[in-house]
Protein backbone atom coordinates (compact mmCIF):
# COMPACT_ATOMS: atom_id res chain seq x y z
CA UNK A 1 0.00 0.00 0.00
CA UNK A 2 1.76 3.08 -0.93
CA UNK A 3 1.92 5.93 1.78
CA UNK A 4 0.76 9.70 1.50
CA UNK A 5 3.87 12.07 1.30
CA UNK A 6 2.41 12.92 5.34
CA UNK A 7 2.68 9.66 6.28
CA UNK A 8 5.61 9.28 4.74
CA UNK A 9 7.00 12.15 6.79
CA UNK A 10 5.81 11.13 10.06
CA UNK A 11 7.01 7.52 10.15
CA UNK A 12 10.67 9.25 9.29
CA UNK A 13 10.22 11.58 12.31
CA UNK A 14 9.32 8.84 14.30
CA UNK A 15 12.45 7.03 13.34
CA UNK A 16 14.30 9.70 13.57
CA UNK A 17 13.10 10.31 17.54
CA UNK A 18 15.24 7.22 18.25
CA UNK A 19 18.75 8.07 16.12
CA UNK A 20 20.83 8.82 19.02
CA UNK A 21 19.57 6.12 21.69
CA UNK A 22 19.70 3.34 18.28
CA UNK A 23 23.50 4.72 17.61
CA UNK A 24 24.41 4.97 21.70
CA UNK A 25 23.36 1.14 21.61
CA UNK A 26 25.07 -0.07 18.64
CA UNK A 27 28.10 1.47 19.31
CA UNK A 28 28.22 -0.37 22.95
CA UNK A 29 27.62 -3.52 20.52
CA UNK A 30 30.35 -2.99 17.90
CA UNK A 31 32.79 -0.62 19.58
CA UNK A 32 33.11 1.66 16.12
CA UNK A 33 30.66 5.30 15.61
CA UNK A 34 31.28 4.49 12.25
CA UNK A 35 29.90 0.97 12.54
CA UNK A 36 26.94 2.52 14.57
CA UNK A 37 26.07 4.74 12.52
CA UNK A 38 25.76 1.99 10.00
CA UNK A 39 23.86 0.03 11.64
CA UNK A 40 21.42 2.74 12.36
CA UNK A 41 20.77 3.59 8.99
CA UNK A 42 20.16 -0.25 8.25
CA UNK A 43 17.79 -0.32 11.46
CA UNK A 44 15.69 2.07 9.57
CA UNK A 45 16.02 1.22 6.17
CA UNK A 46 14.76 -2.05 7.58
CA UNK A 47 12.13 -0.59 9.58
CA UNK A 48 11.29 1.11 7.02
CA UNK A 49 10.57 -1.72 4.83
CA UNK A 50 8.57 -3.57 6.99
CA UNK A 51 6.21 -0.78 8.13
CA UNK A 52 3.09 -1.96 6.47
CA UNK A 53 3.46 -4.78 8.42
CA UNK A 54 3.96 -3.36 11.69
CA UNK A 55 0.28 -4.09 13.58
CA UNK A 56 1.58 -1.85 16.84
CA UNK A 57 1.88 -5.16 19.18
CA UNK A 58 4.86 -3.40 20.97
CA UNK A 59 6.08 0.26 20.97
CA UNK A 60 7.71 1.84 17.88
CA UNK A 61 11.16 2.19 20.38
CA UNK A 62 10.69 -1.87 21.18
CA UNK A 63 10.69 -2.36 17.69
CA UNK A 64 13.40 -0.65 16.53
CA UNK A 65 15.73 -1.86 19.04
CA UNK A 66 14.54 -5.30 18.14
CA UNK A 67 15.64 -4.85 14.41
CA UNK A 68 18.79 -2.96 15.89
CA UNK A 69 19.87 -5.67 17.58
CA UNK A 70 19.96 -8.14 15.00
CA UNK A 71 21.32 -5.74 12.91
CA UNK A 72 24.03 -5.40 15.05
CA UNK A 73 24.39 -9.20 15.07
CA UNK A 74 24.46 -9.56 12.11
CA UNK A 75 27.68 -6.91 11.77
CA UNK A 76 29.47 -9.30 14.61
CA UNK A 77 28.73 -12.33 12.89
CA UNK A 78 32.46 -13.31 12.95
CA UNK A 79 35.66 -13.83 15.95
CA UNK A 80 36.81 -10.02 15.43
CA UNK A 81 36.67 -7.90 18.93
CA UNK A 82 37.92 -4.17 19.25
CA UNK A 83 39.91 -3.97 22.16
CA UNK A 84 41.81 -0.69 23.59
CA UNK A 85 46.33 -1.14 23.52
CA UNK A 86 45.99 -1.60 27.48
CA UNK A 87 43.75 -5.39 26.21
CA UNK A 88 46.32 -6.92 24.44
CA UNK A 89 49.41 -6.63 26.51
CA UNK A 90 51.37 -5.19 28.73
CA UNK A 91 53.30 -1.78 29.07
CA UNK A 92 55.70 -0.61 27.19
CA UNK A 93 58.85 1.26 28.03
CA UNK A 94 59.27 5.25 27.07
CA UNK A 95 62.07 4.24 24.26
CA UNK A 96 60.60 1.77 22.35
CA UNK A 97 60.49 2.44 18.67
CA UNK A 98 56.63 2.77 18.06
CA UNK A 99 55.46 -0.07 15.89
CA UNK A 100 53.27 0.16 12.50
CA UNK A 101 49.60 1.16 12.97
CA UNK A 102 46.94 -1.95 13.16
CA UNK A 103 43.79 -1.58 11.39
CA UNK A 104 41.45 0.46 12.03
CA UNK A 105 38.77 -2.65 13.25
CA UNK A 106 40.94 -3.76 15.62
CA UNK A 107 40.64 -0.71 17.67
CA UNK A 108 37.26 0.71 20.01
CA UNK A 109 37.08 4.34 18.52
CA UNK A 110 35.61 7.13 20.48
CA UNK A 111 31.81 8.35 19.60
CA UNK A 112 31.33 11.86 19.97
CA UNK A 113 28.45 12.85 22.50
CA UNK A 114 26.15 14.80 20.06
CA UNK A 115 25.94 11.22 18.09
CA UNK A 116 24.78 9.07 21.19
CA UNK A 117 23.12 11.93 23.61
CA UNK A 118 20.19 14.51 23.70
CA UNK A 119 20.49 18.07 24.15
CA UNK A 120 19.61 17.78 27.92
CA UNK A 121 22.72 16.72 29.98
CA UNK A 122 20.04 15.48 32.32
CA UNK A 123 19.06 12.62 30.12
CA UNK A 124 22.37 11.17 30.12
CA UNK A 125 23.58 10.88 33.19
CA UNK A 126 22.62 7.45 34.02
CA UNK A 127 23.72 6.40 30.93
CA UNK A 128 27.14 7.70 30.49
CA UNK A 129 29.33 5.26 32.27
CA UNK A 130 27.70 2.58 29.87
CA UNK A 131 29.56 4.68 27.11
CA UNK A 132 33.29 4.99 29.01
CA UNK A 133 35.77 3.50 26.79
CA UNK A 134 36.74 1.02 29.11
CA UNK A 135 33.15 -0.13 29.85
CA UNK A 136 32.68 -0.43 25.82
CA UNK A 137 35.86 -2.24 26.12
CA UNK A 138 35.11 -4.48 28.82
CA UNK A 139 31.65 -5.50 26.98
CA UNK A 140 33.68 -6.60 23.79
CA UNK A 141 35.00 -9.27 25.65
CA UNK A 142 31.18 -11.05 25.72
CA UNK A 143 29.35 -13.13 23.13
CA UNK A 144 27.33 -10.88 20.78
CA UNK A 145 24.12 -12.39 22.22
CA UNK A 146 25.42 -11.62 25.69
CA UNK A 147 26.46 -8.34 24.88
CA UNK A 148 23.13 -7.46 23.71
CA UNK A 149 21.15 -9.48 26.79
CA UNK A 150 23.46 -6.81 29.71
CA UNK A 151 22.98 -3.91 27.69
CA UNK A 152 19.38 -3.83 26.66
CA UNK A 153 18.67 -4.91 30.71
CA UNK A 154 21.42 -3.29 32.82
CA UNK A 155 21.64 0.13 30.31
CA UNK A 156 18.43 0.55 29.14
CA UNK A 157 16.61 -1.16 31.52
CA UNK A 158 14.13 -3.55 29.37
CA UNK A 159 12.41 -6.32 31.32
CA UNK A 160 13.28 -10.03 30.29
CA UNK A 161 10.17 -10.14 28.67
CA UNK A 162 11.16 -7.58 26.13
CA UNK A 163 14.70 -8.46 25.73
CA UNK A 164 13.99 -11.70 25.43
CA UNK A 165 10.78 -10.89 22.06
CA UNK A 166 13.96 -8.71 20.70
CA UNK A 167 16.01 -11.39 20.67
CA UNK A 168 13.59 -14.31 20.24
CA UNK A 169 14.66 -15.97 23.19
CA UNK A 170 12.75 -17.40 26.52
CA UNK A 171 12.80 -14.96 29.15
CA UNK A 172 14.53 -18.00 31.36
CA UNK A 173 17.49 -18.22 28.45
CA UNK A 174 17.62 -14.19 28.70
CA UNK A 175 18.17 -14.46 32.28
CA UNK A 176 20.97 -17.26 32.78
CA UNK A 177 22.69 -15.25 29.70
CA UNK A 178 22.89 -12.21 31.65
CA UNK A 179 24.07 -14.13 34.83
CA UNK A 180 26.87 -15.01 32.89
CA UNK A 181 27.47 -11.86 31.06
CA UNK A 182 27.74 -10.57 34.81
CA UNK A 183 30.19 -13.20 36.12
CA UNK A 184 32.49 -12.12 32.54
CA UNK A 185 32.35 -8.44 33.07
CA UNK A 186 32.99 -9.16 36.78
CA UNK A 187 36.39 -9.91 35.71
CA UNK A 188 37.05 -7.61 33.13
CA UNK A 189 35.32 -4.21 33.84
CA UNK A 190 37.25 -1.93 35.71
CA UNK A 191 36.31 -1.14 39.58
CA UNK A 192 36.19 2.77 39.39
CA UNK A 193 33.64 4.54 37.43
CA UNK A 194 35.99 7.40 36.08
CA UNK A 195 33.11 9.76 35.59
CA UNK A 196 33.22 12.95 34.58
CA UNK A 197 30.95 15.66 36.00
CA UNK A 198 31.28 19.03 34.18
CA UNK A 199 29.36 20.28 37.58
CA UNK A 200 32.14 19.27 39.67
CA UNK A 201 34.13 22.00 39.86
CA UNK A 202 37.65 20.39 40.90
CA UNK A 203 37.24 18.26 37.65
CA UNK A 204 36.86 20.90 35.34
CA UNK A 205 39.83 22.32 36.91
CA UNK A 206 42.01 19.34 36.47
CA UNK A 207 40.30 19.56 33.10
CA UNK A 208 41.92 23.13 32.37
CA UNK A 209 45.24 22.69 34.00
CA UNK A 210 45.61 19.34 31.52
CA UNK A 211 45.29 21.78 28.86
CA UNK A 212 47.99 24.29 30.38
CA UNK A 213 50.48 22.16 30.85
CA UNK A 214 50.46 20.54 27.71
CA UNK A 215 50.20 23.40 25.70
CA UNK A 216 53.18 24.69 27.32
CA UNK A 217 54.65 21.20 27.25
CA UNK A 218 55.60 21.68 30.79
CA UNK A 219 55.77 18.14 32.35
CA UNK A 220 55.92 18.67 36.03
CA UNK A 221 52.69 20.44 36.16
CA UNK A 222 51.53 17.79 33.64
CA UNK A 223 52.87 14.72 35.52
CA UNK A 224 51.41 16.53 39.35
CA UNK A 225 47.92 15.80 37.90
CA UNK A 226 48.85 11.96 36.45
CA UNK A 227 47.52 8.93 38.56
CA UNK A 228 50.24 6.60 39.56
CA UNK A 229 49.20 3.94 37.10
CA UNK A 230 47.65 6.48 34.31
CA UNK A 231 47.63 5.10 31.30
CA UNK A 232 48.69 6.83 27.57
CA UNK A 233 47.62 5.00 24.38
CA UNK A 234 47.54 5.81 20.98
CA UNK A 235 45.29 3.39 18.87
CA UNK A 236 45.54 2.49 15.64
CA UNK A 237 49.62 2.03 17.11
CA UNK A 238 48.96 -0.78 20.09
CA UNK A 239 51.93 0.27 21.98
CA UNK A 240 50.85 1.89 25.37
CA UNK A 241 52.33 3.71 28.34
CA UNK A 242 52.39 3.83 31.98
CA UNK A 243 53.20 5.69 34.80
CA UNK A 244 53.66 9.37 35.45
CA UNK A 245 57.55 9.40 34.53
CA UNK A 246 57.07 7.27 31.57
CA UNK A 247 55.05 9.05 29.98
CA UNK A 248 56.69 12.35 30.62
CA UNK A 249 60.09 10.68 29.36
CA UNK A 250 57.66 9.59 26.23
CA UNK A 251 56.49 12.73 25.44
CA UNK A 252 59.60 14.52 25.37
CA UNK A 253 60.91 12.03 23.20
CA UNK A 254 61.66 13.02 19.21
CA UNK A 255 60.11 11.70 16.91
CA UNK A 256 56.13 10.71 15.90
CA UNK A 257 54.92 11.48 19.60
CA UNK A 258 56.50 14.55 20.12
CA UNK A 259 53.84 16.77 20.39
CA UNK A 260 55.76 20.43 21.31
CA UNK A 261 53.94 23.17 20.45
CA UNK A 262 50.30 21.65 20.05
CA UNK A 263 47.02 23.08 19.92
CA UNK A 264 44.24 21.72 21.67
CA UNK A 265 40.40 22.46 20.54
CA UNK A 266 37.85 21.52 23.29
CA UNK A 267 35.06 19.57 21.94
CA UNK A 268 31.31 18.58 22.98
CA UNK A 269 32.79 15.79 24.77
CA UNK A 270 33.31 12.03 23.90
CA UNK A 271 31.99 9.09 25.45
CA UNK A 272 30.93 11.55 28.20
CA UNK A 273 34.40 12.55 28.95
CA UNK A 274 36.43 15.58 27.86
CA UNK A 275 38.11 15.56 24.60
CA UNK A 276 39.69 17.93 22.23
CA UNK A 277 40.98 18.05 18.62
CA UNK A 278 44.75 18.14 18.61
CA UNK A 279 46.59 20.03 15.91
CA UNK A 280 50.52 19.97 15.88
CA UNK A 281 52.78 22.34 13.94
CA UNK A 282 53.72 22.04 10.82
CA UNK A 283 56.70 22.69 8.47
CA UNK A 284 54.46 26.22 7.65
CA UNK A 285 54.77 28.64 9.91
CA UNK A 286 51.41 29.24 11.96
CA UNK A 287 49.93 26.02 10.20
CA UNK A 288 48.72 23.40 12.25
CA UNK A 289 47.98 19.59 11.04
CA UNK A 290 45.77 17.08 12.87
CA UNK A 291 47.50 14.72 15.29
CA UNK A 292 44.72 13.13 17.31
CA UNK A 293 41.28 13.14 18.83
CA UNK A 294 42.84 13.61 22.66
CA UNK A 295 40.05 11.86 25.24
CA UNK A 296 40.59 12.44 28.95
CA UNK A 297 40.01 9.27 31.64
CA UNK A 298 39.62 10.33 35.58
CA UNK A 299 39.86 8.21 39.04
CA UNK A 300 38.77 10.58 41.48
CA UNK A 301 40.95 14.09 41.64
CA UNK A 302 43.50 12.83 39.07
CA UNK A 303 43.66 11.80 35.48
CA UNK A 304 43.68 7.99 34.82
CA UNK A 305 43.75 7.65 30.92
CA UNK A 306 45.30 9.65 28.41
CA UNK A 307 43.51 8.78 24.83
CA UNK A 308 45.38 9.94 21.51
CA UNK A 309 43.14 8.53 18.47
CA UNK A 310 45.35 9.25 15.97
CA UNK A 311 43.14 8.30 12.63
CA UNK A 312 42.34 11.79 11.96
CA UNK A 313 41.99 11.60 8.69
CA UNK A 314 38.79 9.69 9.59
CA UNK A 315 38.07 11.21 13.39
CA UNK A 316 38.32 14.66 12.28
CA UNK A 317 35.16 15.28 9.98
CA UNK A 318 33.03 12.86 12.56
CA UNK A 319 33.79 15.67 15.08
CA UNK A 320 33.66 18.21 13.33
CA UNK A 321 37.06 19.62 13.25
CA UNK A 322 39.18 21.45 9.78
CA UNK A 323 41.80 19.51 8.24
CA UNK A 324 43.93 22.42 9.42
CA UNK A 325 44.07 25.12 12.26
CA UNK A 326 45.71 28.52 11.50
CA UNK A 327 47.27 30.52 14.17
Amino acid sequence: MSKSAGAVDEVLRQFEGYRRELCAYAYRMLGSSFEAEDAVQETFTRAWKAYDSFEGRASVRSWLYKIATNVCLDMLDGPQRRARPMDLHGPSSPDTPLPPPQPDYVWIEPIPNGLAFGADPAEHTSTKDSLRLAFVAAVQHLPATQRAILIMREVLRFSANETAEALMMSPASVNSALQRARATMSKVRPSESGSYDENDARQRELVDGFVRAFEAYDMDALTALLKQDVALSMPPIELWISGPDNVAAFMLSEGPSACRGSRLIPLEGANGLPAFGQYKPSDVPGVYTPWSITVLEFAGDKISGLNFFLDTERLFPLFGLPPELRA
